[in-house]
């Protein structure tokens, strides 16, 4: 699974979709916009994406955490239980 993640300095959404790829010990490569590639040309590439984290997994766009999330969850890659 090739798993490319644009992140922005100081996203605290980046920071928690970091923490669930480590809890799944998956391999990603980290994109950071503004010090990676600049924000007009992550927009180019992907018009109309306007929030951070962004996901693409083996060349399909994801999204944000929220989807990744879930996809992990449906792959067994982490379980969706809560603590209380």
């Amino acid at each position: 699974m090739e798993i490319v993640a644009y992140t922005l300095p100081g996203c605290n959404h980046c920071t928690s979709l970091k923490e669930l790829f480590r809890r799944a010990q998956t391999n990603y490569t980290e994109v950071m916009v503004k010090r990676d590639m600049l924000l007009e040309d992550f927009q180019k590439q992907y018009p109309g994406i306007t929030h951070f984290p962004y996901v693409v997994i083996d060349n399909e766009p994801i999204g944000g955490l929220v989807e990744v999330v879930k996809r992990f969850v449906a792959k067994g890659l982490v379980t969706s239980s809560r603590r209380e």
